[in-house]
């Protein structure tokens, strides 16, 4: 039998002001699976580096759509935030430590959300927006 699946999508405009809502839904939605408090902050961190960005890199000019889409099944919760704005011209190096497209930025976004979750994976393409997706696993299991 396969395991069920719940998701829920959730759109919001790129400002800093939408930063606390992506976290408390994250972890709101999450808060039922099991994960310690402990663990419920680490994905609200997670959350807020990979929004973060959303606001900062991706729409410099002006503020662009987010999609953070959450699916949770029997063993794991899966966060996806994506924006379609400028894109990443070498991911790879981008998920370098202190590598950053804006200078007053410390670049460890990436290496952050990497070490928050149990797994991430980053795709872009330049012009066409970012996708990072984490995955996250309540306690030993």
């Amino acid at each position: 039998m396969e395991p069920k699946v719940n998701w829920a999508r959730v759109e919001f405009e790129s400002v800093a002001r939408n930063l606390g809502f992506a976290r408390v839904a994250a972890a709101s939605w999450a808060a039922g699976l099991g994960f310690t408090l402990e663990e419920l902050e680490d994905i609200k961190l997670a959350v807020s580096e990979a929004v973060s960005n959303c606001i900062v890199h991706a729409y410099p000019e002006r503020p662009g759509r987010v999609l953070m889409m959450l699916s949770a099944s029997d063993h794991a919760f899966t966060i996806s935030v994506q924006d379609e704005g400028v894109g990443i011209l070498d991911v790879l190096a981008a998920r370098s430590p202190g590598v950053s497209s804006s200078p007053q930025r410390m670049g460890m976004g990436f290496t952050l959300m990497e070490a928050l979750s149990e797994s991430m994976d980053v795709t872009s393409s330049p012009g066409e927006g970012t996708k990072v997706v984490m995955s996250f696993t309540p306690g030993d299991q």
